[in-house]
Parts: C-alpha cells; structure tokens; sequence
C-alpha cells in the first residue's frame, strides 16, 4: 500500500492532500499542487486531470519542487496521480506498431533498451499488458517522457495522452519503491 502527500506550495508548504490509492482531480482537494512527499509506494503523478498528459514516476522520497520531478516546462503542477501496485511473479507485454492492435507484434517479458534494434519496429502505438506493470519511454536507454502501462488494453497510445511520441524503450516497474 502506497502513501502520497501533496502540498499547495513549493517546499511543502500551503495546504496538503494525502492519499493511498488514485485521484483523478487533485484539484478537488486543492487549489494547485507544486510539491510532494511519498511515504511509502509508487506514484505515477500526471501534469492533466485523469491521468493525462506529461506523467513521471515518484518513488518514496521528497519532491519539494515539482518542475524537477516532472522536469517540464510547459506546467509544474500536478493535477492526478495513480498508485502502483507491487507485482510478484512474471512480466508479459504484447506491444504493437499500430493502433488497435494492428501492424507487427512482439511480446516481451523483460526490458527492452531499444526497440528499434531489438525488433526492428519503427513505431508503437497500442499495447497488450498480460502481466506486470510497464513503463514507455521516448527515447531508448529508458530517456525521455514515459508513459505508465497497467494491466489491460491499451489500444492507442496516443489517446492516453502520449501524442505523436515514438517509443523508444520499455521496462518492467520491478522494484519495491
């Protein structure tokens, strides 16, 4: 079980919202949310309400400034976060080059540094998680924006608001955080 604590101002200042699980609308609880602190788990925080837009990956520890954590220009505010939960057992993705599952497939069960020379794939835009808790990156060697795959569908990535980005790189959310 995860435990998150958001904070109006920088420097956890302001007013403060805690949480263990999903919120969709940060903005419910608080006016804006300009830093963090995890005490325990794993949070994907997102800079749009629903779990959209740009997204990063907070691990236990302090955030007192979140245009570092999220480390873009466009927004320093958190709008949603998700909680991830820890898996045990085996990791399995299908991921595909097109929407809807359509184009070349390729199942991975571990990381992928670089799926253009791993597999030779130009592009993937729609994914099946069987089993685990993935990460997308833009760029390989696991770089640039990422976007967090839970167990299920996923048949357009862009629609989860990951745009026109080519992935790059995948790897299995593995640790306990």
């Amino acid at each position: 079980m995860g435990r998150i604590i958001f904070y109006e101002d920088r420097n956890f200042q302001g007013r403060s919202y805690e949480t263990s699980g999903d919120c969709a609308e940060l903005t419910t609880y608080l006016s804006r949310c300009n830093s963090c602190r995890v005490e325990s788990g794993c949070f994907m925080v997102y800079e749009r309400l629903n779990y959209m837009g740009h997204q990063m990956l907070a691990r236990r520890g302090e955030y007192p400034d979140n245009q570092r954590l999220m480390g873009m220009s466009m927004s320093d505010c958190i709008r949603s976060c998700r909680m991830i939960p820890m898996h045990r057992g085996n990791f399995r993705i299908r991921i595909y080059e097109r929407e809807n599952f359509a184009g070349q497939m390729h199942e991975l069960m571990d990381d992928c540094d670089s799926i253009q020379e791993r597999f030779r794939m130009s592009d993937c835009q729609s994914s099946q998680v069987i089993d685990g808790h993935w990460l997308m990156y833009e760029q390989p060697n696991y770089r640039g924006r990422m976007i967090y795959l839970r167990p299920g569908e996923h048949r357009s990535l862009r629609d989860m608001g990951f745009g026109s980005i080519r992935v790059g790189s995948i790897r299995r959310i593995m640790e306990n955080c």
